[in-house]
């Protein structure tokens, strides 16, 4: 088949080698790859076919450079992987259309509701589909009665920022918990904090952001990778995430849950969702999923399903380009352990 080139924002993330494996073990084309980062760092060059510095998602240059970008490397297809980028890369999407440049996201503006952790939260509660209880808040005393009626100090909670991703803005708040505690036994990139450390970082905001702050689930986490077609699931498959660091899965199994799926649909329906999309589950005491955050982009560890027969990004390129997708059936039981691997560059 036709060689193809291929754009990827957020190339220096951790998790990204996967994602380019996905593309380059396709069996079936060659695809170069254009990486972009804010990062100036030569060690890229060894994932990528050309990689390109650029400004921050939120600069006012940033489009104009990926622009030139797409021109430069005749970029056909554009894989955006930063959550609060994709309302900016929405907005701006017939800029990429008129070069001939396929973006892969959902172009409907619910992308904005699946993109907002309380949006989400707020439309699926006026649908009637089950939240965990959950309250937004915008004071430190709305903070503290919502603490309350959550059942702290008897019960942990969890606080976040709305538009957020990959672990930041998200604290665990747990009663009786100390700093010397947390200290002693906890590495520094762990989300667990204390009520008075809560207070203390809130009360630095001289306007605080939107937060949501939401019942404490005590299971591991459990996600559903899929491929969308304007609001129709066509590929799916789930995996609990038994060690995760800084939001990333260090290990996880390839696992079905019918009513994580059925709650996946359900919201791919519902908001008219394209392309790949990723759902979050944390899992309760009897281990049934509940819906923490949603994902309308490629996911951290969407590696592990391609080990399973299901290469979900090589299928949104296949889709994006009018191909024939095949049938697959999804192996369940791969596990996957993610360990450092050490790259060098001159």
């Amino acid at each position: 088949m036709n060689e193809i080139t291929v754009l990827s924002s957020a190339c220096g993330a951790m998790f990204m080698p996967g994602f380019f494996e996905c593309l380059k073990e396709n069996g079936e084309r060659n695809i170069r790859i254009i990486g972009v980062d804010i990062a100036d760092d030569p060690i890229l060059d060894n994932f990528v076919d050309a990689y390109y510095k650029v400004s921050a998602y939120n600069d006012s240059n940033y489009i104009d450079e990926l622009i030139d970008i797409c021109k430069r490397e005749k970029v056909d297809i554009f894989f955006p992987h930063i959550s609060m980028e994709l309302p900016i890369i929405l907005k701006n999407i017939e800029r990429f259309k008129e070069i001939g440049v396929q973006v892969s996201i959902s172009e409907s503006e619910t992308l904005l509701i699946a993109n907002n952790k309380l949006g989400l939260y707020d439309y699926m509660k006026s649908n009637g589909i089950a939240t965990p209880a959950y309250f937004a808040v915008k004071t430190i005393d709305e903070f503290k009665i919502a603490a309350a009626s959550l059942g702290y100090p008897e019960k942990a909670i969890v606080i976040k920022a709305t538009e957020s991703s990959g672990s930041r803005g998200i604290r665990i708040i747990r009663p009786n918990i100390s700093k010397a505690s947390i200290f002693l036994n906890q590495k520094p990139n762990s989300m667990d904090t204390s009520m008075e450390d809560m207070y203390e970082i809130l009360g630095e905001f001289a306007e605080m952001p939107e937060l949501l702050v939401m019942e404490y689930l005590p299971g591991c986490e459990y996600t559903v990778d899929l491929l969308a077609e304007k609001g129709k699931v066509l590929y799916m498959a789930g995996r609990r995430n038994y060690e995760s660091s800084m939001s990333i899965a260090m290990a996880s199994c390839i696992e079905k849950k019918e009513s994580a799926y059925a709650l996946c649909e359900k919201l791919v329906n519902s908001l008219s969702l394209d392309g790949n999309i990723g759902f979050d589950f944390m899992l309760d005491e009897n281990d049934e999923p509940v819906l923490t955050d949603l994902n309308p982009r490629i996911t951290a560890t969407v590696r592990i399903f391609k080990e399973g027969g299901l290469n979900l990004p090589y299928l949104r390129i296949k889709q994006l380009l009018g191909e024939e997708l095949p049938e697959i059936e999804v192996q369940y039981g791969i596990k996957m352990k993610r360990r450092y691997v050490e790259m060098f560059s001159k």
